[in-house]
């Protein structure tokens, strides 16, 4: 199977999934090596796979953490330039549930993964503190800062260079 990112015209598409895993007040989120913002981990669906099902075997492949995808929350067209290159991504992003005992849920992190040669950085970051976080796309630090995420359409666009 191949991933679902090609260009289309001045843009580079992608079909991704991200999870959003509360603990508490916490959220976890992700930061690839040469980055300089976080996101919501996850990535790009496989031609032919369920979102749910990306979902969940990117977390499993980049931290080795094993969790079953909830609702589907947010669906989010985002505009950005990524590398230069402008992006045009429509993300499916999905309430997740770890598996209890995971080493991901027991300690304040940083954790390391790894995605294809890339690094990867996994923390915990307070919901009421996002405003002080780079995190991308910007919405979510308003949407992830409220108590209960209600299924929304979000469209995005950032200009800054990532």
């Amino acid at each position: 199977m191949g991933m679902i990112s090609f260009d289309a015209g001045s843009h580079r598409f992608h079909l991704r999934a991200a999870a959003i895993v509360v603990r508490g007040d916490d959220v976890l989120l992700h930061r690839a090596e040469g980055d300089d913002f976080w996101a919501l981990p996850g990535g790009r669906v496989e031609s032919g796979e369920e979102a749910a099902i990306a979902v969940a075997r990117e977390l499993h492949e980049e931290l080795g953490l094993v969790i079953e995808a909830g609702p589907l929350v947010l669906l989010v067209e985002n505009f950005f330039v990524y590398g230069g290159e402008r992006q045009h991504e429509v993300g499916l992003y999905f309430m997740a549930e770890p598996q209890a005992g995971s080493p991901v849920l027991a300690g304040p992190g940083p954790y390391r993964g790894v995605e294809g040669t890339r690094e990867l950085v996994f923390a915990w970051f307070a919901r009421s503190a996002l405003g002080e976080v780079d995190l991308r796309p910007c919405f979510l630090v308003d949407a992830l800062g409220a108590q209960e995420l209600s299924f929304r359409h979000v469209v995005q666009r950032d200009q800054r260079a990532g």
